[in-house]
């Protein structure tokens, strides 16, 4: 499976919800592949998981065949074959994603290789519906084009018979195995429902047509839940009345896995969409508290008194000279037993101001999340173009304008 994560979610990735308030996403774990086209590759631990379970789960199908008798214990090395070759053809479909998002300038930042695929990790949604469908098609376009690629190939090879080479046996499994896995990585990414990729290419259609990008995703979230749903009781339909109830319930198992696993994702998706529609709500002024400028010496009691007189909601330590200098952090405020307020500076209390911790009031949207990620901080000194100082912006007010709206 594969998914693109322009900060959403898929069947081989997680929703990109990073809060707004600040500091950067970690890492994770994983295995470092290289960087080409500049996109870095990790390999997840999970992967192994998965390798191991399609080598044991092959190489036992490979039992009383031609190859298998000639392999022995051998088979389980091509089948960990199948599953290497079966990565780089997903890692081969991620970069197209990769490289074609990056071609529209969006900066990618790595590619995950695990348990259930791949995924890009795509920073930003693209800026149109062409973008989009172009981004998103791009990697069932690869897929097929292997498919092709290795049915040419398999078709190009010799007819076997008992007395074919072991070699040219394990070619014709590898290469038939091959095409058809890319062939089924492209059709099972092209059904029409987040977070696969045809979803996307639903999702690009109805914002074409709608001129709408949250219809687009409300749309395809929902088909892609619909898909769930159609997945899960389509096998407990064919499943019906065969005779083999191992398999049976083996087959429907795995079809509430993927179902599920599809259901979730489209709900994380359109869950991320509507958090993502808010961010150009979110603008400096609109959400600054009203601050009051005190000197460092001031008692704190006497600093709230002025602050409930004025009606602000935050305090300024400002220089001789009237210049900002630090804010006096709310939680250091809220912490301070009442009867020590005339006892305590409002100096004692206050956070100084660093580098990127002074905004402008003309801040909103994106530009006003990236600066709270450049300097994470509880609050931050607002103010107008000019430089005169107009309020304090608390990082926990961002937050919540984000997640409630």
């Amino acid at each position: 499976m594969s998914d693109t994560n322009p900060n959403e979610g898929g069947p081989s990735g997680k929703p990109d919800q990073t809060p707004p308030a600040g500091g950067t996403r970690p890492s994770g774990g994983g295995l470092a592949m290289g960087h080409p086209f500049g996109i870095p590759i990790v390999v997840s631990p999970t992967w192994f998981l998965i390798a191991a379970f399609i080598t044991l789960y092959f190489g036992d199908q490979f039992n009383h065949t031609r190859l298998g008798d000639r392999l022995g214990d051998g088979r389980y090395l091509v089948a960990f074959s199948f599953a290497v070759l079966l990565y780089l053809s997903v890692l081969l479909h991620e970069l197209a994603h990769s490289v074609v998002a990056k071609h529209f300038g969006l900066p990618v930042r790595r590619i995950v290789i695990y348990f259930l695929g791949g995924v890009s990790e795509i920073e930003r949604e693209p800026e149109s519906p062409g973008q989009e469908f172009a981004v998103a098609v791009a990697g069932p376009a690869l897929s097929f084009v292997l498919a092709g690629a290795f049915w040419g190939i398999w078709e190009a090879l010799p007819a076997t018979s008992d007395q074919s080479s072991t070699a040219l046996l394990v070619a014709m499994y590898l290469v038939f195995a091959t095409w058809s896995a890319n062939l089924v990585v492209g059709v099972f990414n092209m059904l029409p429902g987040l977070p696969l990729d045809g979803g996307r290419v639903l999702r690009s259609a109805v914002w074409a047509v709608t001129k709408k990008a949250m219809t687009g995703t409300v749309a395809a979230a929902w088909t892609g839940r619909a898909l769930a749903v159609v997945v899960l009781f389509a096998s407990i339909w064919q499943s019906r009345g065969q005779a083999d109830a191992g398999a049976d319930l083996y087959t429907i198992m795995w079809a509430a896995f993927i179902a599920s696993f599809i259901w979730i994702g489209a709900s994380q998706s359109l869950t991320v969409a509507k958090l993502r529609d808010r961010v150009p709500r979110l603008q400096t002024r609109a959400l600054t508290r009203r601050a009051i400028p005190v000197s460092a010496d001031l008692p704190l009691s006497e600093a709230l008194r002025r602050a409930a007189v004025a009606g602000a909601r935050a305090v300024v330590v400002v220089d001789h000279d009237g210049r900002p200098t630090a804010i006096v952090n709310e939680a250091s405020v809220t912490a301070t037993p009442p009867e020590r307020h005339p006892w305590i500076q409002v100096g004692s209390l206050a956070r100084s101001l660093r580098p990127g911790m002074t905004l402008t009031t003309d801040l909103g949207g994106e530009r006003l999340l990236a600066a709270l990620r450049a300097a994470p901080a509880p609050e931050y000194l607002v103010t107008e173009p000019g430089g005169s100082i107009y309020g304090v912006l608390a990082a926990a007010d961002v937050e919540h304008a984000f997640l409630h709206g």
